[in-house]
């Protein structure tokens, strides 16, 4: 995945609510790019850090976890990202059980 940064990606709808109530001044944009993944393990799993148009890069630095991204269908990472992204969730609802 690191070889594949930038990786341009589609902020869900609550990644985006979450990026409001943070920077409620700018308009967040549909369409981000992953500058850097880092691997916080068993408890944080991907975190990936963005880009977005309007926020200045050296403002502060925006992590979200990858869960919270949607991507391209045509991109040749998707599937792989898609089935993480599909076993931390199911992890994580049995870890909220």
């Amino acid at each position: 995945m690191v070889a594949a940064l930038p990786l341009p990606a589609l902020v869900t709808p609550d990644l985006a609510e979450a990026l409001r109530a943070r920077e409620p001044d700018v308009s967040i944009p549909k369409n981000c790019e992953i500058v850097e993944v880092y691997d916080a393990r068993e408890e944080g799993g991907i975190m990936c850090a963005l880009r977005l148009q309007g926020i200045a890069e050296d403002a502060h630095v925006i992590f979200a976890s990858i869960t919270h991204f949607d991507f391209d269908h045509r991109h040749p990472l998707k599937r792989e990202i898609a089935a993480y992204q599909k076993r931390r969730i199911k992890k994580l609802s049995r870890l909220a059980e």
